[in-house]
């Protein structure tokens, strides 16, 4: 499956339509994003039930503020709606693929109450 490539307009979308979302926030002028590219678009060719999406931070600048992106290439997961990875720095490719084994096992009842324990203490 092709990267996606993230707007404003269907990132809610994106997120709302596909259980797993894997999102590179990056640009053209960052050394360590174009040398990361061949390796999240290899994954998205090897995992094609995983939406793989890019965000250019420099033509998306709303959406990197509204996701504090302050370093990139950062990577954040999201799976049914919920971030559950968010983090900077290119991945190796073996990396990439043990995050995504991560995410696909994650037990999401868990890390829901999890959130709402977290939020019951704020």
């Amino acid at each position: 499956m092709a990267t996606i490539e993230l707007t404003k307009d269907n990132f809610k979308d994106t997120i709302d339509s596909n259980p797993i979302v894997l999102i590179d926030f990056w640009a053209s002028w960052c050394a360590p994003c174009r040398s990361f590219a061949p390796t999240f678009e290899s994954a998205a060719e090897q995992n094609a039930d995983i939406a793989f999406a890019k965000v250019n931070t420099e033509e998306q600048q709303e959406l990197a503020a509204a996701f504090n992106i302050r370093s990139i290439p950062t990577l954040m997961a999201f799976r049914e709606k919920v971030i559950v990875y968010a983090d900077s720095g290119a991945l190796p490719a073996a990396a990439l693929q043990q995050l995504i084994e991560g995410v696909r096992q994650l037990d999401m009842d868990k890390v829901r109450a999890e959130i709402a324990a977290e939020e019951g203490k704020a």
